[in-house]
């Protein structure tokens, strides 16, 4: 099986990258199943259901988030009922949503999708960890081929993680940063992982941002809006090869590609 994930994708110019450049990669790669962080992709900080849809209709099969999914009020008229959006694992019971769930790829085989959050320097969330090993226990009751977002701001917690679930995932891939990492390898356990897929926005930013508004806010401290930038857009992620009977990665491969 081979599947995209698309890194953090940032407003209108992130959803554009995808609208005009998923079709080539799922031609060119053969994709079987494509996976997208969009919890910057409504006006560069949360979802909506207007903007899912439209990601949904470009090619992508379900869509992972991360602190920023409950900044748009609308998410929570859909988040409960609609499956394809994953919200992190590790929020206390009860939080509306899913942090994991099964779903059929385009080559029939099973797949399962863990969300999960970090905790350093993040707020403090239930234990990644645990709740990630709980949830992959569950999915593997029907598939081997399971692939987990860790959306976290520490690099240490990230690798450990992966780590932590070689042998058990298919797939540890880091989100949030918004910065592309060149750490891809395959763990001994067959667990494909990198530390962070990069971004799906504006290149010429401070991490989706106009550079002058961060500018700002970094010299002056004065709080700043900060607008998504326009500039150099580009699509960033990775493509994983996975073998369908063992769940066991065999390749990954990073992704830039140029609007």
């Amino acid at each position: 099986m081979k599947i995209l994930f698309i890194g953090d994708i940032v407003g209108a110019p992130g959803r554009e990258a995808v609208k005009g450049l998923l079709p080539k990669l799922q031609k060119e790669y053969k994709l079987d199943f494509v996976i997208a962080n969009a919890e910057n992709a409504a006006g560069g900080s949360g979802i909506t259901p207007k903007v899912a849809q439209e990601l949904f209709e470009g090619g992508v099969n379900v869509l992972t988030s991360g602190d920023h999914i409950w900044k748009k009020r609308e998410i929570f008229e859909i988040i409960d009922k609609e499956e394809r959006i994953l919200r992190p694992l590790n929020f206390p019971a009860g939080v509306p949503g899913r942090g994991f769930c099964l779903f059929k790829a385009k080559n029939g085989s099973n797949i399962g999708v863990v969300n999960v959050q970090g905790r350093v320097f993040m707020e403090a969330l239930e234990c990644p960890f645990k709740t990630t090993r709980e949830a992959i226990e569950e999915l593997s009751k029907d598939t081997k081929l399971i692939i987990v977002d860790i959306h976290a701001e520490a690099t240490s917690e990230k690798v450990a993680l992966g780590w932590y679930l070689d042998g058990k995932a298919s797939g540890v891939l880091g989100t949030h940063t918004h910065i592309q990492t060149a750490d891809e390898r395959i763990l001994p356990g067959g667990c494909a992982y990198i530390t962070d897929v990069g971004m799906t926005g504006p290149l010429d930013s401070v991490i989706g941002r106009r550079i002058e508004d961060v500018l700002e806010r970094f010299i002056t401290g004065v709080p700043t809006r900060l607008e998504v930038a326009k500039e150099n857009i580009q699509l960033q992620g990775a493509v994983l090869e996975i073998d369908d009977i063992t769940g066991k990665a065999e390749s990954i491969v990073r992704i830039q590609r140029k609007v």
